[in-house]
């Protein structure tokens, strides 16, 4: 199997992918049964999960990335312009990781929680497009009216939900919800 057959699914997928196929090359299974098992791998919920594309443009819904690493890997498997949905409740994150992600990859970010101000201090020399608000509804229409065809809308939190929300999987439904209702 090559890679271009993964890279539709991202590249921590990718990296997913090479490291599982391991443990069965060790164990002598042969090389059909593992790639079978990759062409019928299914998307996680909530994790790089493309939920539609509207007028152009991509709506991908990675609420399970409560911390840097996941919003790392999302911001990095993409090649599309991004606007940003991020925030919730911050436990100390170091957004310097992102930085040079965020200069290159997005064009706009919304803040969604109630204290962003670390997000702000953390970007907001960047000169990139923020909003800040405080319903998933918000979060997509604004979302929506920062892009254009060929942008990505990324819900990467880099956060826990607790502050709007009872845990990341009804962040990600409510994302889903209100995508479909634009």
């Amino acid at each position: 199997m090559t890679l271009e057959a993964l890279a539709n699914q991202g590249q921590t997928t990718r990296y997913e992918s090479l490291v599982a196929s391991i443990g069965p090359k060790i164990r002598e299974i042969r090389k059909q049964y593992i790639k079978e098992s990759f062409y019928g791998f299914q998307q996680v919920e909530h994790r790089l999960e493309l939920v539609a594309i509207i007028h152009g443009m991509e709506f991908i819904n990675d609420s399970k990335s409560t911390s840097i690493n996941g919003t790392w890997f999302a911001m990095e498997s993409t090649s599309r312009p991004v606007i940003w949905i991020v925030g919730g409740v911050d436990s100390g994150n170091d957004y310097e990781v992102l930085r040079n992600l965020v200069r290159t990859n997005v064009k706009g970010i919304v803040c969604l929680g109630v204290d962003n101000s670390r997000i702000h201090q953390a970007f907001d020399d960047l000169d990139i497009p923020m909003t800040d608000v405080l319903t998933m509804e918000e979060a997509v229409q604004a979302a929506y009216y920062m892009g254009t065809p060929g942008d990505q809308v990324l819900l990467s939190p880099a956060c826990a939900s607790f502050d709007l929300f009872e845990n990341y999987e009804e962040r990600g439904m409510a994302f889903r919800k209100h995508v479909k209702n634009l």
